[in-house]
């Protein structure tokens, strides 16, 4: 058994087992046990079920049952993450279009994912995984979808600069195709837009 750690942030630590991905809370030291334990434990709980419901839609790691209340145990997807190589593809712009399907599938749902990415996107033989879903939730808001949007949109003009309008526009195209409430969510992204730019600007 080979274990190897992934990634470390401020709220959980992510290593590898052999072909297994454990996402393990940590602790708050400056937080009492009692309250640190729920607020864990919650969290954990509430991601899982996220997961769950994601891999029955689009292609997400499913979660496996854990005795750990503090674990989320997935299994390890092969791949390399789309922020690293979207932009050498030869494909590029159908990989938009997926991801755009996808997005709109989770809406459709009403899942935020709450930290679109494409660090969190998994490119796989072909295929799109969407994983890290931590800070997501359910919600039938309109505005939450839209806020889930402006945040891949931000993604794509920090991180794919030069491509990343062309991006947007597959994206944009293949979310308002997908899903029936896609042309609301879009308008809805125009205000949040307007708005931080208004902010900017005071």
């Amino acid at each position: 058994m080979t274990q190897k750690i992934l990634a470390q942030g401020a709220e959980a630590k992510i290593y590898k087992i052999d072909d297994k991905i454990i996402k393990d809370r940590i602790p708050k030291k400056y937080r009492l046990k009692e309250l640190d334990d729920k607020i864990r434990k919650s969290r954990t709980k509430k991601e899982t079920k996220l997961l769950e419901k994601a891999s029955k839609i689009i292609n997400s790691p499913k979660p496996e049952l854990s005795k750990y209340e503090f674990k989320i145990n997935m299994p390890y997807i092969e791949g390399e993450k789309l922020s690293e190589h979207l932009d050498n593809l030869s494909n590029k712009y159908e990989i938009c279009k997926k991801i755009g399907e996808s997005i709109a599938k989770l809406h459709h749902e009403d899942i935020i994912h709450g930290d679109l990415t494409t660090s969190n996107i998994i490119l796989s033989e072909g295929k799109t995984f969407f994983i890290d879903f931590g800070l997501g939730f359910i919600s039938k808001k309109i505005e939450d979808k839209a806020v889930d949007l402006h945040l891949i949109k931000q993604a794509l003009e920090a991180k794919h600069y030069i491509h990343w309008e062309n991006y947007w526009k597959e994206i944009e195209s293949s979310y308002k195709k997908t899903y029936s409430k896609g042309k609301v969510v879009i308008e809805r992204l125009k205000a949040v837009e307007s708005r931080g730019r208004y902010k900017e600007k005071y």
